[in-house]
């Protein structure tokens, strides 16, 4: 029995705790999966896995026999690299998971620089909302916005997500500008439902250092971020979408930022990878060029972009809308 294949073998098995999966992700038939399992508890003596037709788990010395191989195998890959062919680079496949809206608008356009920094790495890169099994699908790093939860996780902070409170100027004309929180139980807004819950997100601002959540009432609720902007520039209601995705749409006049001085709380977008996992080079130079990206994306650091500037004009002009609003409201207040 080859013990480094065996090692790796079972590794693969305990992430995904699946004999199917790990076979899946390894390129090898599932039976050559069982009998190296079987072959290296009998070299060893012991159970390392538990096994029921709907699970499988670890037992305690498989656990302890686990974090060695995890160490062994990150040894070895270490002792590799340094005899290469450093002037080759990182190569080899990498499977990332980002959020839609991130992967459209951010990483995406971008590619071609990381492709010409890197061009044996092949990137596979999954977009979706729903939460994502890292070791048992086989997802190399993520992207993901807010706090880590996960214990079992290592994040590294590659920006940061800022959220904004505007309005369509068609929405607007139809109702006074909100000047406080307490204005806003006067409105309606696009709500925004998680696909995992299906509850309803709370708005959110940050007043004196704490966070503020706010309920919101509506006659439309979403679950995708781009139909969420889209009911907004119709303007069905107040939305609060991720800047960089409004950010376009401010400079244009599209929308208008209200509230400006109660900012949302700011989150953290993060790369996330498995703790137990060692930072392969390909993982260690995406998660470097896409903090680097991410530091200067116009999208994420709210400047205008050559591209936007030139629509800087309407914008004026919805400024004067603006300013005949709230000289409306001044007005209402005295009768």
């Amino acid at each position: 029995m080859d013990r480094f294949q065996a090692m790796q073998v079972f590794t693969r098995v305990v992430d995904t705790k699946s004999f199917t999966m790990a076979a899946q992700l390894l390129d090898l038939p599932r039976t050559t999966v069982t009998t190296t399992i079987q072959s290296l508890e009998r070299g060893l003596g012991t159970r390392l896995l538990n096994r029921t037709t709907r699970r499988v788990s670890v037992t305690p010395d498989g656990a302890a026999y686990y974090e060695r191989c995890v160490r062994i195998l990150a040894d070895v890959e270490d002792a590799d690299s340094l005899f290469g062919d450093a002037s080759s680079g990182p190569k080899g496949r990498l499977r990332v998971d980002v959020p839609p809206s991130i992967g459209r608008l951010i990483l995406i356009p971008a590619l071609c620089e990381f492709h010409s920094r890197y061009p044996d790495v092949e990137l596979a890169i999954g977009m979706g909302d729903r939460p994502v099994d890292m070791a048992r699908e086989g997802v190399d790093c993520a992207i993901r916005v807010g706090h880590l939860q996960d214990s079992s996780m290592i994040a590294r902070r590659i920006g940061t997500f800022q959220s904004v409170t505007c309005a369509a100027p068609s929405y607007l004309e139809r109702h006074s500008l909100p000047h406080s929180l307490d204005d806003l139980a006067e409105h309606f807004a696009v709500n925004y439902f998680s696909s995992r819950t299906g509850q309803v997100i709370d708005w959110d601002f940050l007043i004196d250092g704490e966070s503020v959540d706010v309920k919101m009432r509506g006659c439309i609720s979403v679950n995708d971020a781009d139909a969420y902007l889209a009911c907004g520039l119709k303007g069905f209601g107040l939305i609060q979408p991720p800047r960089f995705m409004a950010q376009p749409y401010l400079e244009s006049g599209e929308l208008i930022e209200i509230l400006p001085q109660l900012t949302p709380s700011p989150m953290p977008i993060s790369a996330i990878y498995l703790q137990n996992r060692h930072l392969a080079p390909k993982v260690r130079v995406f998660v470097d060029w896409v903090t680097e990206l991410f530091s200067r994306c116009p999208r994420l650091t709210g400047i205008p972009s050559d591209a936007i500037c030139p629509h800087m004009v309407r914008n004026a002009k919805l400024n004067t809308l603006r300013a005949l609003l709230e000289e409306q409201n001044e007005v209402e207040s005295l009768m």
